[in-house]
């Protein structure tokens, strides 16, 4: 069982290597078989990313990290509750394509099993 401080640890370590743009260590973060989705609206167009197992997730985080850079980071303290935790937080989204910046206030709604995500849905609208 995994308690809050572990919980909490995960969703820090899944914020920074997103922050950092490191995929290696954002991939270890989710469970083999895990479910990702993320939704939202960038200029009024929906945005809907869905994603089960490592293979799949890593090719939409793949595209995340060489696409998008995220800086000015914060977070609200995390909402844990058993094996289910929700973090608030906020950015600046630059693409690395457009060159545009976005400020973006987020949404995580995760589920943890056995030390790892295992159910990771994402909300995001710009501010």
């Amino acid at each position: 069982m995994t308690d809050r401080r572990d919980t909490d640890q995960l969703l820090r370590e899944l914020h920074a290597a997103r922050v950092a743009g490191q995929l290696e260590r954002l991939c270890a973060v989710f469970a083999g078989d895990a479910v990702f989705r993320i939704a939202g609206t960038s200029e009024g167009k929906p945005i809907a990313i869905a994603a089960t197992g490592i293979e799949e997730i890593r090719t939409w985080l793949a595209m995340l990290v060489k696409t998008f850079r995220l800086t000015g980071y914060e977070a609200s303290p995390s909402v844990i509750e058993g094996h289910r935790a929700m973090i608030n937080w906020r950015a600046q989204i630059h693409s690395k394509i457009t060159g545009a910046v976005v400020s973006t206030e987020l949404v995580d709604l995760v589920e943890v099993r056995n030390g790892r995500i295992g159910s990771y849905f994402e909300l995001f609208v710009p501010r």
